[in-house]
């Protein structure tokens, strides 16, 4: 109702300005910029907010107005909904922010079939004006360019990703001594970010301690416990008992957690479930049969009929140096592939799973 009386009552120069965000206005506020083409990488659409030209042909959810309604628009639509191919838009980026260059209709068609990313051919422009909203988006670009991590760490002070690439750097030397070979910057920034970041930022939102200070991130959070915790081992108290729980070194918390039961942070998930669907030679099919359910990993072995010949359960530790991919890759290799009558192999790795407590009577 609220919302409704807005709209009511909104005043002529409320709808003029009802409309996307412009990017020549926005290109204006960077001085000068330098170019950078990213070729094709799939965009979030709730990061795309303005257009370079036809900013005012679109409201504030990127809904086309009526004038610009067509046959031409309806088309766009009706091709995405039957999955036919649209060739990428092309998009302007500044910071966190895309400008529709050209597909200002294609972007909307999607929106309003509620998917949520798009193809687009993108070119970043990074500015020189000297912000902190630059230094840090340009802090954060190489952050993660160099650990190669899911963009999911919100700092929002200058000089705190810099903290982590150091925190990270130190984990992989310790890394590299206790494994007595060098260890790879990637590998070791994914297994800090598994092993010590996942947990801690576990350990602070169960405290809700984000709570008492309201214009700071979980990442913020993070860091400063950290720093006071493992650099500078001062004696302060979060109020919560974290200091109960974590241990003077970065090292020993995470061995801690490594030891904690999965069900205390789940985010620290310590197995990978997939399916091997095998092709083997039927004269030999028992003893295969035989083989595989002797292998430790393998929870359930079911020989079918169609296209494939047996079907596979597996569960596999997670080794948070190695993807998923590699370490199922290393299980196939070492232990499948190597039983005779073994032909072909294809690999399922679920994605969302929701399994039932089994029926007992």
């Amino acid at each position: 109702m609220i919302n409704f009386l807005k709209n009511l009552f909104s005043s002529k120069k409320d709808e003029t300005q009802n409309h996307i965000s412009s990017f020549n206005e926005q290109q204006a506020q960077e001085e000068d910029v330098q170019f950078i083409d990213h070729g094709v990488k799939t965009i979030g659409l709730e990061h795309i907010i303005g257009s370079v030209g036809k900013y005012h042909d679109f409201d504030s959810q990127f809904r086309p107005k009526k004038h610009v309604l067509g046959k031409r628009f309806l088309n766009i639509k009706k091709a995405m909904r039957d999955g036919k191919p649209i060739p990428p838009v092309q998009l302007y980026q500044i910071r966190e922010d895309f400008y529709v260059l050209d597909g200002n209709h294609r972007v909307a068609a999607a929106k309003e079939l509620g998917q949520f990313d798009i193809q687009a051919k993108v070119i970043e422009l990074l500015s020189a004006k000297n912000t902190m909203e630059n230094l840090l988006y340009i802090e954060r670009t190489k952050f993660y360019k160099e650990t190669g991590l899911p963009e999911k760490i919100d700092l929002t002070e200058v000089g705190k990703y810099n903290f982590l690439e150091k925190q990270i750097f130190k984990h992989k030397s310790h890394l590299t001594h206790i494994s007595g070979k060098k260890a790879d910057l990637k590998k070791a920034a994914r297994d800090w970010y598994n092993t010590i970041y996942t947990p801690l930022t576990t350990i602070i939102n169960n405290g809700k301690l984000i709570k008492y200070f309201p214009k700071r991130s979980v990442a913020d959070l993070y860091t400063y416990i950290a720093y006071h915790h493992w650099e500078r081992t001062s004696g302060r108290r979060y109020g919560i008992g974290i200091d109960r729980l974590i241990p003077r070194s970065m090292e020993a918390f995470r061995t801690a957690m490594l030891e904690k039961d999965t069900p205390d942070y789940p985010e620290m998930k310590r197995s990978i479930t997939a399916f091997i669907m095998i092709n083997i030679n039927f004269s030999t099919e028992m003893k295969i049969l035989d083989k595989l359910f002797a292998i430790e990993e393998v929870q359930e072995v079911h020989s079918v009929h169609g296209t494939i010949d047996i079907l596979v359960k597996i569960i596999l530790k997670r080794d948070f140096l190695a993807s998923d991919a590699e370490t199922i890759a290393e299980f196939l290799d070492n232990k499948i592939r190597r039983i005779n009558g073994i032909n072909r192999t294809q690999t399922i790795i679920p994605g969302i799973s929701r399994v039932k407590e089994t029926f007992s009577s």
